[in-house]
């Protein structure tokens, strides 16, 4: 209310702000939220498999807009992919290639990833939370690759080996009063069993969504991954965990259904690949100890580093380099798993970068046959070792259909009913940049307007 004691130009003033306070709140409520959650190493072939039990993701994949699959990005991984989510860009330009950043840790001296980096060290292009936070909006992020020491997230709880230490402190305060956490030490969460680990992820979710709902939300769900690595995928324990999953999805859901995130908030569900089930593991190193290639530092000459289904060999030193190069090509051309070797001039077409420019790359990339997996162990004397029991493995080349995710969108602004075909894991934070009406330039992907309802961004 105005007061009657102010001068006339006063009055005039203040109804004037008052207009603009009130235009600028109707231009944020009109921009809405996004919650993007990802369920790790859910692959697109669970949404038709009806042993599956993920009502909820099929709920919101028949009323809203959802992809045939979302094809991932070498490698088939969980930090590069999230990262290709948040970027819009390949590996080949975000620098994410592990989960961690690979060290060569000089001539003659191993290779090692070393996972308790800042984001700054990691991801070598903006994110579109950061596009959002410079924007002036609410930014958060739980259980996100990369986002250590990130200064563009209001609120944050990194996936960090030291994941409560650097959290952001209020809401580690506020997590703890809630009982979400049982204290301030990482040790305790660490022991935790995947499960409770995604249940404290999820109550942190529903805490912000509910407390200072952020214009955008990232929620990493990870206990699908860790079971199918221990399980195999379409294992009853597999199925478990993708029910607790899905269970979680709808209760985002139910708290986006109310008070005023109702009508305005646009949930994306993704994943960052999916899952084989290897019958054998290949040693290369085995192979390279037994050359004489993998001997201690200073004296090391070539390592094999897996990612699952492909592996990166590293040439450590370079003045034997040449003629160690021709040796690791002759001796794992013979490996019966292995269904080919790539050299650098052949990985642009993956949208991995070249060793000249980023270090963590290989110098050279080997490529399991199906039915194999890699190993980074060298102390056996096997090369290739039979699997007793079932197991999951993903990091095969993005061609491979089994390492399709999932995407669906589902709510503001979202077309009802829409079939989006296959698409590329890079079209998704341009999405999340138009459902903001913000742009996003300089992405490898596009936004996904076939899924959108209203306008483009001015």
């Amino acid at each position: 209310m105005l007061n009657p004691d102010w001068p006339p130009t006063a009055r005039a003033g203040a109804v004037f702000l008052a207009g603009i306070i009130l235009a600028c709140s109707t231009a944020a409520a009109v921009e809405g939220h996004v919650v993007l959650v990802t369920v790790d190493g859910l692959a697109a072939y669970y949404l038709s498999d009806p042993r599956a039990p993920l009502t909820t993701l099929r709920k919101l994949a028949a009323e809203g807009a959802v992809a045939d699959g979302l094809r991932v990005a070498n490698p088939s991984t969980t930090w590069p992919n999230h990262t290709t989510l948040v970027t819009g860009v390949y590996p080949q330009r975000h620098s994410v290639l592990f989960n961690g950043v690979l060290v060569r840790s000089g001539p003659g001296g191993p290779v090692h990833i070393e996972v308790d980096r800042n984001q700054g060290d990691l991801v070598a292009l903006p994110t579109i939370y950061d596009l959002v936070h410079r924007s002036g909006r609410h930014t958060a992020a739980i259980n996100w690759p990369c986002t250590r020491g990130s200064t563009t997230l209001d609120d944050n709880f990194p996936d960090a080996p030291d994941r409560i230490a650097a959290m952001t402190p209020r809401l580690r305060a506020e997590l703890v009063r809630a009982r979400v956490l049982d204290d301030y030490q990482d040790t305790g969460f660490a022991a935790k069993a995947a499960a409770a680990q995604d249940q404290a992820w999820c109550a942190a979710a529903l805490h912000l969504l509910q407390v200072r709902p952020p214009d955008l939300l990232l929620l990493h769900l990870l206990g699908t991954d860790a079971i199918q690595h221990r399980y195999g995928p379409q294992s009853p324990a597999a199925y478990t965990a993708l029910a607790l999953a899905d269970a979680q999805v709808a209760e985002v859901l139910r708290v986006m259904e109310t008070g005023d995130l109702r009508g305005k908030t646009t949930l994306i569900v993704a994943s960052d690949h999916g899952f084989e089930r290897p019958a054998k593991l290949i040693s290369p190193n085995v192979i390279l100890r037994k050359a004489g290639l993998l001997r201690p530092s200073p004296r090391r000459r070539a390592q094999s580093v897996s990612e699952g289904g492909i592996a990166f060999v590293y040439l450590t030193n370079p003045s034997t380099a040449r003629d160690d190069r021709t040796n690791v090509l002759a001796r794992l051309s013979q490996v019966q798993g292995i269904e080919r070797i790539l050299e650098p001039a052949q990985y642009s077409p993956l949208h991995l970068p070249d060793p000249n420019s980023n270090p963590q790359a290989g110098d050279l990339l080997l490529v399991a046959k199906e039915g194999y997996a890699f190993s980074d162990e060298f102390l056996d004397d096997e090369v290739e070792t039979p699997l007793p029991f079932p197991v999951g493995s993903h990091g095969y080349l993005s061609t491979d259909t089994r390492m399709n995710g999932v995407l669906i969108l589902w709510g503001f602004r979202i077309k009802p009913k829409t079939k989006i075909g296959f698409v590329d894991n890079v079209d998704v934070a341009p999405t999340v940049a138009a459902l903001l009406r913000q742009e996003f330039p300089g992405a490898d992907g596009k936004a996904l307007r076939e899924a959108i309802a209203g306008p483009p961004p001015p």
